[in-house]
C-alpha cells in the first residue's frame, strides 16, 4: 500500500471513531502551590465531532489521491 493510502486509511478510521464514538482526555492543571502543598485540578476535555468529520473527509481525499496511478 502507498504511504498516502495508509495515511488516508488512518485518518478515516480515527475520524470515524471521533465522529461516532467520541473521544475525551483529561488534563491536570496546577491550581495552588504553597511550600510543600500542591493543589491540582483535573479537567476532562472532549474532541469536537466536527474535527472527526474533517478527518474523515481528509482520509477520503488521501485514499483517492493514493489510489490514482501516475500516467
Amino acid at each position: 500500500m502507498r504511504p498516502r493510502s495508509l495515511a488516508g486509511l488512518a485518518l478515516l478510521v480515527l475520524g470515524g471513531f471521533v465522529l461516532f464514538r467520541g473521544f475525551s482526555y483529561t488534563s491536570q492543571k496546577s491550581v495552588l502551590e504553597v511550600g510543600d502543598f500542591h493543589a491540582t485540578m483535573e479537567e476532562r476535555k472532549t474532541v469536537p465531532p466536527w474535527l472527526g468529520a474533517v478527518a474523515v473527509v481528509g482520509g477520503i481525499v488521501l485514499l483517492v489521491a493514493g489510489s490514482r496511478r501516475r500516467g
